[in-house]
Parts: structure tokens; sequence; C-alpha cells
């Protein structure tokens, strides 16, 4: 008998093609499904910038010396779960009217979309901080160094985390500053971590540069013992206009388009609550008036000393603290 013949490659792949087609028609006759699994790329990292640990530095000191004061428009939207919640609940966004300045006086005044009523007005300088909540007919005085959170939403309103946020404080020169790499699955990062001497060596921030535009992302303060105070992300770096230079400013942190990011959220884990910044709109350097950081108590509002016991706190129908 002759020898059969092998079949060649392509009338092998033809078989195979045919095979598989059968096998696609008989599934979906019997109301089976074919599905085509594709290996997807893992996304691809941006391209990274090069810094030294000097660098990296005069960057940051730099960005944190160019910027005096403040005077923005944004708009703020806490997120479930947030202690501002329990102030405004009833309002998806707040409209707020920051001002903001050295060496630590900052007043927020937010109001309803639409209607225009104030939703809250805040003020805080170096010692005290002051809360009105006309909703609530209620005002709130208390330290600025109190980091303990009360049982009640309304008392954990702080204008000075704002301020952390907005004006970065310079690194001096005697501090110690770690320097390291760290890559995270869709992006790369310089981390510059400043340390906090005495008795015992702690953290006290970390600086994060996103090494595709080698602007800061993210800044992370923590207090004694290593408590994650505040956890703040920055993104979509614009240039700004600047009212004039911040004093003692370089040439380089003069430049008349200064950075600031538009897009920051704050995140205070042991406040328990975040908040959203959308910035519309800022001006740098501006001159103002201290007055204008002066909050009063409104007449016939309920005075709360932030801090103290329930029998030590204090109401009141119009008196001033």
């Amino acid at each position: 008998m002759p020898a059969k013949s092998q079949p060649t490659p392509t009338t092998r792949r033809n078989v195979l093609r045919v095979s598989l087609g059968t096998l696609a028609l008989i599934l979906a006759g019997c109301g089976g499904q074919v599905s085509v699994v594709k290996n997807t790329p893992p996304a691809e990292k941006p391209v990274v910038k090069d810094a030294t640990r000097e660098e990296l530095l005069e960057k940051y000191n730099s960005t944190a010396g160019s910027i005096h004061s403040l005077n923005a428009t944004v708009e703020l939207k806490p997120t479930a779960g947030s202690k501002y919640s329990g102030i405004i609940e009833e309002y998806h966004e707040v409209k707020a009217f920051l001002l903001a300045e050295r060496p630590a006086y900052i007043r927020v005044i937010g109001q309803a979309p639409v209607i225009g009523a104030t939703v809250f007005d805040m003020a805080s300088d170096s010692q005290e901080f002051r809360v009105s909540i006309p909703s609530k007919n209620k005002f709130l005085v208390g330290p600025v160094a109190l980091e303990r959170a009360s049982s009640k939403p309304i008392e954990n309103l702080r204008p000075q985390h704002l301020l952390d946020a907005l004006l970065w404080p310079e690194i001096r020169k005697q501090e110690t500053v770690l320097f390291e790499e760290f890559n995270g699955e869709t992006a790369r990062y310089y981390v510059l971590t400043v340390l906090r001497g005495g008795y015992q060596t702690e953290i006290l921030r970390k600086i994060w540069f996103d090494r595709s535009i080698l602007e800061v992302a993210r800044l992370q303060s923590f207090g004694p013992h290593g408590i994650l105070l505040s956890d703040t992300r920055f993104s979509n770096w614009q240039p700004v206009d600047a009212a004039k230079p911040a004093p003692g400013a370089s040439a380089t942190a003069s430049s008349p388009n200064p950075q600031f990011p538009h897009s920051i959220r704050i995140e205070r884990p042991h406040d328990d609550y975040r908040l959203d910044l959308q910035i519309a709109k800022i001006t740098l350097n501006d001159d103002i008036p201290l007055d204008r950081f002066k909050l009063e108590q409104p007449p016939g509002s309920e005075l709360i000393r932030v801090g103290e016991s329930g029998e030590e706190k204090q109401s009141s129908q119009g008196a001033k603290p």
C-alpha cells in the first residue's frame, strides 16, 4: 500500500481554523458565549526627570518662600464621613472666599450655591481660631494648638488646617533631611523626609515630588510618636498672577508667573475629615489689611469655647469672648 502523505503546516493551520470556527458556532447555537481574552499591558509610567537632594530642597524652599499671601475663590467639597458634613450636610458644594497671609493669618467665608447665604465664617491667627456658624447660631473659639478631636462634629472645624496646606513652612538648614526614590504603579516620586530632633528623633514632614514634572504632589505632617496629622495632595499646577514678590524672595522665586496647584485634597485622619479644594481664581502676594482677618461674634449667637469641659463652656447672648 502506498504510504500516506503527511499534512503540511498550512493544512494543519486551516484545519485548526475550521475547528475553532465550528466550536464557536456550536457554542453560539447552544446559547454559549465566546470571549476573547486580551492581555492588557500595564499603564506606562510618565517619563521621569532627575534631580538631586539639594535641587529639590532649593525648589521646595523657593516655592514656599515665594508666597507671602494669597487671595482666592475656591470650591469646597466635603466627602462622606467628613466632620464638616455636620455643618454643610445640606450642600453638595460650597463656594468660599479665602484670604491667607504669613505668618499665621487666614479667613475663609463659605457660601451656599445659588442663594449665597453664609454657611460658615472662619478665622485664625497664631494663637486662636474663631468659627461662626449662622445656621446653628453658634460661635466657636479655641486655641490653635488644640489637636484633640471633639465628639461633636461642629467643634472640629480648624481654619489653620487650610493654612498649613496653602502656606508651607520652609526647610531650615539645621534640619536633617533624608532623600529617597519611590516607584508607584503609575508614577514615580522623590521623597524628602524632614526629621524632628530632640531626645528621640521622629519624622516631622514628608514631601513628595512627582518626577514627571518635579512639582510637589503630596505633603504629610506628623506629630509626636509618628501620628499622621495631615496628608495633603496637590495637582493641576498652573501659573498664577503675583501682585509682587514675597519679602526676601530670591530672583527665581519671584518669577512673574509662579506656579500654584489648583486641585488640593486635605485629609486629617485623626480629625476624621477630608476636604477637596478646587481653585477658581487666585492672586498671590497682595497686601491684605489685617482687619480683614478679624472675626467678631455675631450678636445673639451661642459662644462655645472648644477644648473646655461641658461645665466650662459658656453660652452667651451677644457677649464677646
